[in-house]
């Protein structure tokens, strides 16, 4: 298990003391990490190079017209070409998504009738499931600095699936109370957005 200095914030630990609740825990920040967060990945490059008009609208909003219409240009096979030669051959991107909808599904069912995957607070592995499910589906608040018309947006087939809705209601919820929106006047040389734990 990571060595976690819970010393330096008693008052806020996000590792359980209880053996069987840490484990839990320890156990689903490692999904996190190995299952939602590279498939994610996988599923995010699936929806950019078969969808046009996601592939343009995670632009910038200054990006010139010009560069936008060059992107959306891009023949989807060429990517698909792209991420053959990356190891994402059509049959591993099925196969990541069909694994990532099984974890959400699950994630789902866990987070129904509870405000946390964990006990009774907010642990690592509420945060890095919620963190790393951006890729398939951006918070509705705002979190990040992308076009508002992209908030509640995500990967097709995922991000727009009635059957993920308790786990994508329960992150933003999360979000909702542990992360502070970013202001109008982010600027793009500014840092991370700190998660505030109450």
């Amino acid at each position: 298990m990571p060595s976690l200095d819970s010393t330096k914030y008693p008052e806020r630990p996000i590792i359980p003391t209880n053996p069987q609740q840490s484990a839990l825990c320890f156990l689903l920040e490692e999904l996190a990490d190995e299952s939602i967060g590279l498939k994610s990945r996988m599923a995010l490059f699936s929806g950019l190079s078969q969808n046009q008009s996601f592939r343009t609208s995670i632009l910038p909003t200054t990006t010139p017209d010009f560069l936008k219409q060059l992107v959306a240009a891009v023949p989807s096979d060429l990517l698909n070409v792209l991420g053959f030669g990356m190891g994402l051959s059509p049959e591993v991107i099925k196969s990541a998504l069909d694994d990532l909808k099984q974890v959400l599904q699950s994630l789902s069912t866990l987070v129904l009738d509870k405000p946390y995957l964990v006990g009774d607070k907010p642990t690592l592995a509420d945060f890095a499931v919620a963190g790393l499910s951006m890729y398939v589906k951006f918070p509705d608040g705002p979190y990040l600095d992308i076009p508002p018309n992209l908030r509640g947006k995500g990967v097709p087939e995922i991000a727009d699936s009635p059957a993920f809705d308790a786990f994508f209601n329960w992150r933003d919820q999360l979000y909702a109370q542990y992360r502070k929106p970013l202001t109008t006047t982010s600027s793009p040389t500014s840092g991370p957005t700190s998660i505030q734990i109450d």
